[in-house]
């Protein structure tokens, strides 16, 4: 039989679950919104899908970098799209935004992450 498992670098966040209203990352439970990257895990403080803004996002903001970072937008359980002034304000901070529902986002984020990719994940939990 063949392993056909991406190899992971240690030290990765991986979304391993999401429901409950939180997820687990790399073994850690979170109750709460998370925006989350390779190397690390963050609270986002965005209750609900109209509180997110880009100042909400700040924490992705690389002012070193020109290689845009493709952000995962995971809206809780139903998909939302954010305006247009939204992802044009990302944008311009070298944020590409993908909006999708929240189980989608996560699993797409752990396929990005794994094939090296500069990708985060904002993620609203879904109950």
């Amino acid at each position: 039989m063949t392993d056909v498992s991406p190899i992971i670098p240690a030290g990765r966040q991986v979304i391993e679950s999401y429901g409950d209203g939180g997820f687990r990352i790399t073994g850690d439970r979170y109750r709460h919104a998370v925006i989350v990257q390779p190397t690390a895990t963050l609270a986002w403080e965005a209750p609900h899908w109209e509180a997110v803004t880009a100042d909400s996002l700040s924490a992705l903001f690389d002012p070193v970098s020109s290689e845009p970072i493709t952000l995962l937008l995971g809206t809780g359980p139903t998909q939302f799209f954010p305006s247009r002034a939204l992802k044009q304000e990302l944008r311009a901070q070298g944020l590409v935004v993908e909006a999708m529902d929240t189980g989608a986002a996560c699993r797409t984020y752990n396929v990005l992450m794994a094939e090296g990719r500069r990708v985060a994940a904002a993620l609203l939990p879904v109950a």
